[in-house]
């Protein structure tokens, strides 16, 4: 019998993975094999539930377990990497088997230490050494030399955050997204394993990623940095045809800015883990979508026969623009999505969700294919990189100007309409006289009062002001701005929004 036959079997009866790798090396293949049969069987949900102490842990009991260095964190993964197993409890409920080269790492109580201040421990707990862990957190010198920095956490359900250097955890990816904003409850694909295959400059690692309605297998290259770049192929093996994937998931906080309307009282001028969606679009344009967090939810799909890239963007980069020394939301990174070979038709989709308070995700972005996913192997191919905050550090793309501040506000002499004043940075000698705005909207809606001016007391700054007013019964509009050259090209990412009337009126 084949190496390969025999952790097969191991796997299929249930056995730890790491008895499962005794008798040789796992890798990629070796998981994809795992998420095909996987896929061909009915989905059995995990049954084991937590045990005391990990059972009745909330926020901050749970901060007061931590893994002993040694056994279960500062675990050496080649030269650049250390490795931390993370524990169970809390919001992390859903067992996770995970596999390092060259270490035994099956769970066990002991491997982790427990706050007496916070968590009281039963005198035996036998039932405990069945459990698995939650989820495994990366390190490595990504700040500076000889310290150990995180740069990537894959916890709960299939979401995984990492950073770039002088950057703070603030948005997510997850390898699959299943319903996402569609009529009946999401689906939220669980991690059954992760795997680190190899590590060197580079770190690859897998998940084998489990759902009712599908498996998977996802695998990944990370290589830290300015900017922390992996490399993800998504295996995907649907038990049933599937029309509502999500494939290359983002998901972040969106509470308010200076967009407005103002429905959130805070001394801060803003609150946000991203607040642009930026996509490159197969017809070689730039869409650049601020968000919002409207009084209910709302879907948009940027439909696209071949997408070049779209990503969450944290463009504001200064302390002064959320005044939080806490969050320290100006130092949250931006993520970038960039397909790989041709993922065929479909839309890039928003989902913005009403939100009053900071700590719930409310923005998920994904990549949705136009024709159902049938019974049979997917692949899905794409890099990820997690950015430094600002516009400058996405993908270049060829435009002299780059939008820079959008905001809103109630018209002060007829309050029945919202002006909207964008800025912009001009990049190059272009003036504003060289430039034509195009504002188009649809709904019942008018906008009038259009200008167009060069804001010297901020250097190279072009405003842009006009005002929306809808007609009575009018609850949306979309709003598209391209800023224009004499011969009719775009010399700016084409500026799109959602209006939407407020709980209450108003506009």
């Amino acid at each position: 019998m084949s190496r390969r036959a025999v952790i097969a079997g191991a796997l299929s009866l249930g056995l730890p993975v790491g008895l499962a790798r005794a008798e040789g090396r796992y890798g990629p293949a070796d998981l994809i094999a795992a998420a095909e049969r996987l896929g061909a069987t009915a989905y059995r949900p995990k049954t084991r539930g937590l045990v005391a102490p990990f059972d009745a842990l909330d926020y901050d009991s749970y901060r007061g377990v931590r893994p002993k260095p040694g056994k279960a964190s500062d675990l050496p993964l080649g030269a650049r990497f250390r490795a931390d197993l993370l524990p169970p409890g809390w919001l992390f409920a859903d067992p996770v088997q995970v596999s390092l080269p060259g270490r035994d790492t099956e769970f066990a109580p002991d491997l982790f230490s427990f706050d007496p201040a916070l968590i009281d421990l039963p005198e035996t707990w036998p039932e405990a050494e069945s459990m698995g862990f939650s989820g495994l957190r990366l390190l490595t010198p990504l700040n500076r030399v000889g310290f150990w920095d995180e740069v990537l956490v894959l916890q709960g359900a299939s979401y995984f955050r990492a950073l770039a250097e002088g950057t703070v955890y603030g948005l997510s990816a997850r390898a699959l997204a299943l319903g996402t904003g569609g009529p009946v409850p999401e689906e939220f694909p669980v991690t059954r394993e992760i795997h680190v295959f190899e590590a060197a400059d580079s770190l690859q690692f897998g998940c084998l990623i489990d759902s009712p309605r599908a498996a998977a297998a996802l695998i990944a290259t990370l290589a830290p940095g300015v900017t922390t770049k992996m490399t993800c192929a998504l295996h995907l093996f649907p038990r049933e045809e599937i029309a509502d994937a999500g494939i290359a998931p983002l998901t972040s906080m969106f509470q308010h800015n200076a967009m407005g309307p103002a429905r959130i009282d805070d001394f801060r001028p803003a609150v946000h883990d991203s607040d642009v969606l930026v996509i490159d679009n197969g017809a070689g344009e730039r869409l650049w979508r601020p968000l919002a967090n409207p009084s209910r939810l709302q879907m948009s799909a940027f439909i696209d026969p071949h997408p070049r890239g779209f990503g969450l963007l944290q463009s504001l980069t200064q302390f002064e623009d959320f005044r939080d020394a806490e969050a320290v939301y100006h130092r949250r990174p931006s993520a970038w999505v960039r397909p790989l070979g041709d993922w065929g038709p479909g839309a890039v989709m928003l989902l913005e969700i009403a939100t009053r308070d900071e700590f719930a995700d409310n923005i998920v972005t994904f990549w949705r294919p136009e024709a159902p996913l049938g019974p049979v192997g997917h692949k899905f191919e794409y890099e990820l990189d997690w950015l430094p905050p600002g516009p400058d550090a996405l993908p270049e793309a060829a435009y002299s100007v780059t939008p820079y501040r959008a905001a809103s506000g109630l018209e002060p002499n007829r309050r029945a309409g919202r002006l909207f004043v964008l800025d912009f940075v001009a990049n190059s000698d272009l003036s504003h006289e060289q430039i034509r705005p195009d504002v188009t909207v649809t709904g019942d809606v008018s906008v009038e009062g259009l200008a167009f001016y060069p804001l010297k007391e901020a250097g190279e700054v072009l405003r842009l002001s006009f005002i929306l007013t809808p007609e009575d019964g009018a609850d949306s509009a979309e709003l598209r701005v391209v800023l224009r050259d004499h011969e009719g090209a775009a010399v700016a990412p084409i500026w799109l929004y959602r209006w939407t009337r407020p709980d209450g009126g108003g506009v």
